[in-house]
């Protein structure tokens, strides 16, 4: 029963080596993310900047922000020149349009809204920008590639256009309050406030995922869904490796907040 319901929310997809090999690199890549992370080897930003060997290359956080967020939104634009709409149908335009949407206002959040204390690892600011880019541009070439293929029985896209609504906003409030926690010039961290932030350690990356839900829902494909689970993966695990660093910096933070999901995890 199951893959059958499984079956009728996938696009069927033609074969090609060129799609396999897709398959295999975001697999390898998210799997590697989502491992690291869950044995303690942090990817080097953030609260973990300086958790790798101080013989690393360190960029300015928001240069390693914008390295790693500005080759997927290039990818985003163009491929409204390398794939016109001509035959793609609303579904291709919906995802084209939120992909673009979402790597734009990461940089947008990253030149005018985030606060950094820190520095980026450079290894770790290429590691991102490779694995967004492949995962974007990958979604876009599959989804070009599975047009004239008939359409899934069950449409989820409009479903899946609000769920990235509602996740591209949630995720947007939750780093403006982050970004209110401290002045210009103060380098120190708070226990984060308001918002989902008395039920979890991080709430803007539970609205990442739903984010990713959203173009997955909108393209329907199984490289989508794979982007999708390989990106919660490696969030679940961020998280919780930053409900501990908070434990371990501050005596009186609540033993109640989770990591990213309420009351669960």
């Amino acid at each position: 029963m199951l893959p059958k319901m499984l079956k009728s929310c996938v696009f069927q997809e033609p074969s090609s080596i060129y799609t396999k090999a897709f398959y295999g690199l975001t697999i390898l890549a998210v799997g590697y993310l989502g491992i690291s992370e869950a044995i303690g080897k942090h990817l080097g930003y953030s609260k973990f900047w300086n958790s790798g060997s101080n013989t690393q290359i360190l960029l300015p956080s928001k240069v390693g922000m914008l390295l790693a967020y500005t080759p997927s939104l290039l990818a985003g634009v163009s491929s409204f020149w390398v794939f016109p709409n001509d035959d793609g149908g609303i579904r291709f335009l919906m995802l084209k349009s939120a992909i673009t949407i979402h790597f734009l206002k990461r940089d947008l959040e990253v030149l005018f809204l985030h606060k950094f204390s820190g520095y980026m690892v450079l290894n770790t600011a290429l590691i991102i920008s490779s694995t967004y880019l492949t995962s974007a541009a990958s979604m876009i070439y599959i989804q070009h590639r599975v047009q004239g293929f008939p359409e899934p029985s069950v449409d989820l896209k409009y479903l899946g256009i609000l769920v990235f609504l509602v996740g591209i906003v949630g995720n947007f409030y939750h780093h403006y309050l982050l970004s209110k926690l401290r002045d210009k010039n103060d380098k120190g961290y708070t226990i984060p406030r308001g918002g989902l932030f008395s039920l979890v350690v991080c709430p803007h990356y539970l609205f990442e995922i739903l984010t990713f839900i959203g173009f997955s829902l909108i393209s329907q494909t199984l490289f989508s869904y794979l982007c999708t689970a390989g990106s919660a993966a490696y969030l679940l695990a961020r998280s919780s490796a930053t409900r501990n660093w908070y434990h371990s910096k501050f005596e009186d933070f609540p033993k109640n907040v989770k990591a990213l999901i309420p009351y669960v995890f």
